[in-house]
């Protein structure tokens, strides 16, 4: 994750001067192959090599003091983010990644994840979170309701979802109605599949927490989880494991997509 947010970084320079990947290659006398790679956050680069290649491409120093500790990192398994707003779901990377990904698997024991939340809903969430200010709450609601935007075909959602957070009357019961009718809406998408873990299901292995697992088309597979203000991506194939382990036993225990939107009809229904 640290690699790929490095090599981003570097990208971004690149295209300043207006040279393309191959001339630059040609210039400082390198396979071009490496440049491609170090953008991939593949590494294969010495720190020497990405400190020539950002002097050549005229860096600032805040640039390139940022842009080698990133390199440094990047040999971590976790990335531990401290984001100034104390926002973890708006952390830019975080939101950069969820575009990018081709398919988003949510497991959400507590609330509507945030993806799938209305923008009253997500109003209420926010406000009720010790580390945002009130006079920040407008604008970070605002954002997280913003990322309702990646829900589109052009990549696959799974999200498991605990019946207690459905039954959660969060915002009044009109609003909590209202959440509830959309995320029928919403699971009829060919692309969208909402499966719930009945509060039958009992002890379950998804009991330590909320979590996203994000796949990619070129990148690893990448876990995300956030804390009140901090956030942590890992990409190590140990952990990553660990978490689809956790999604395969939360799927054998959780109700189909029908029998899914039978649950939300039932609980509308007052049952």
């Amino acid at each position: 994750m640290v690699g790929r947010e490095f090599g981003n970084g570097v990208r971004k320079i690149i295209e300043r001067t207006g040279l393309t990947q191959r001339r630059i290659a040609e210039l400082l006398g390198w396979q071009e192959a490496k440049i491609s790679d170090l953008l991939a956050g593949k590494g294969g680069v010495s720190e020497m090599e990405v400190r020539e290649l950002l002097a050549f491409c005229q860096a600032t120093v805040e640039e390139r003091s940022h842009l080698i500790a990133l390199f440094l990192e990047s040999g971590e398994k976790g990335w531990l983010q401290f984001p100034e707003d104390g926002v973890p779901d708006q952390v830019r990377t975080f939101i950069e990644h969820e575009k990018s990904a081709k398919k988003i698997i949510a497991w959400s024991p507590t609330l509507v994840p945030g993806v799938l939340q209305i923008p009253e809903y997500a109003y209420v969430v926010t406000a009720a979170s010790p580390v945002i200010e009130a006079a920040d709450v407008p604008t970070v609601a605002a954002a997280r309701s913003a990322r309702a935007k990646i829900l589109d075909g052009s990549r696959q959602f799974v999200f498991y979802v605990h019946e207690f957070a459905l039954r959660l009357q969060v915002g009044g019961v009109e609003v909590w109605r209202e959440q509830l009718a959309h995320l029928l809406r919403v699971s009829v998408r060919s692309y969208i599949s909402i499966r719930i873990i009945p509060a039958s299901a009992g002890i379950h292995a998804g009991t330590s927490g909320g979590f996203y697992v994000m796949e990619f088309a070129k990148f690893p597979t990448v876990v995300y989880l956030e804390t009140l203000n901090r956030c942590l991506f890992l990409d190590d194939a140990d952990t990553v494991e660990v978490y689809e382990t956790t999604l395969k036993k939360l799927a054998a225990v959780a109700s189909d997509e029908e029998q899914s939107r039978a649950v939300i009809d039932n609980i509308l229904e007052g049952n």
